[in-house]
């Protein structure tokens, strides 16, 4: 029987007080966040990238920081710096012309960015290189993208850890994606959300590739929707979702028994309130 951990995407929300953090005002919000789940998604150190090829990577002392105020056996996955995994630059506008990023699936930076994060040592649950919608201007097609992807696989050391991928553009989930994942030893990360098709349907089409670790991200469809409504107070339920998360539970314990390994990230977006989410998931479970 495969392990599953359930965390939050991101961990330090004020509006949590009460369901995950006391009251009182000065506390270690990872700390007494892992006293309640055993994996969280770090997302802070994808903003990296910014004008004049300036590339921000994850901070030493933060690193240790956050190394100490967990237990041995909790898990980070983390999105690395989106300096690796932008084709282009961002634009202020569509008017604006695109702006190669030189740094796209760099094995230098990636290799300096795990350095850093060695510190987690077997904290370290999985790497996600996180891909934006790549439309032509940005990648001509998905052989470009595969051959990059592979060229950067075989620079980079993983022994010690795992990658997965999570890619934006849903013509490229078919068997040549799922095959070069495979060959090149990294995992795919299903999200929930963003305009991607339901997770439920596509491991239903192509479970016989995924293997080893899965990795799901619960987002909701419409990020700016859910935003407005709660007002960004994320402590109950605005929209729910719960027959989507009774089908997704049961392809949890369909995938545990397969013997693999799942992260399960929730993020507020997806109903209102992460917490909350996870609680109806290990119900469920």
């Amino acid at each position: 029987m495969g392990e599953i951990k359930l965390g939050t995407c991101s961990w330090k929300y004020n509006s949590w007080r009460g369901l995950v953090y006391p009251e009182k005002k000065q506390i270690n919000y990872l700390e007494e966040y892992s006293k309640q789940f055993n994996t969280v998604e770090i997302d802070q150190w994808f903003w990296s990238l910014f004008p004049n090829d300036k590339v921000l990577l994850p901070d030493n002392n933060l690193v240790a920081e956050y190394n100490k105020s967990v237990e041995e056996d909790f898990r980070f996955t983390i999105k690395l710096p989106n300096a690796i995994s932008l084709t282009h630059h961002y634009q202020k506008s569509k008017t604006e012309p695109l702006l190669s990023n030189k740094y796209f699936l760099s094995a230098e930076l990636f290799n300096r960015t795990v350095e850093i994060l060695s510190v987690f040592e077997n904290k370290l649950g999985c790497l996600m290189l996180q891909f934006e919608y790549l439309n032509k201007s940005k990648m001509p097609d998905q052989n470009t993208f595969m051959t990059r992807l592979k060229r950067f696989a075989d620079e980079i050391d993983t022994k010690n850890f795992s990658v997965a991928i999570e890619i934006r553009n849903p013509n490229y989930l078919n068997e040549k994606y799922f095959d070069a994942i495979n060959e090149i030893g990294f995992y795919h990360v299903f999200l929930e959300g963003y305009y991607m098709p339901s997770t439920l349907l596509t491991y239903e089409k192509f479970q016989k590739y995924v293997k080893g670790i899965c990795v799901f991200r619960l987002h909701g469809p419409d990020r700016k929707e859910i935003e407005t409504i709660s007002n960004e107070q994320w402590d109950k339920i605005y929209i729910n979702r719960d027959d989507n998360i009774k089908k997704l539970t049961e392809l949890f314990s369909e995938i545990r028994k397969r013997d693999m390994d799942l992260y399960v990230n929730v993020n507020n977006h997806f109903e209102g309130s992460a917490p909350l989410t996870i609680k109806k998931i290990k119900e469920l479970l």
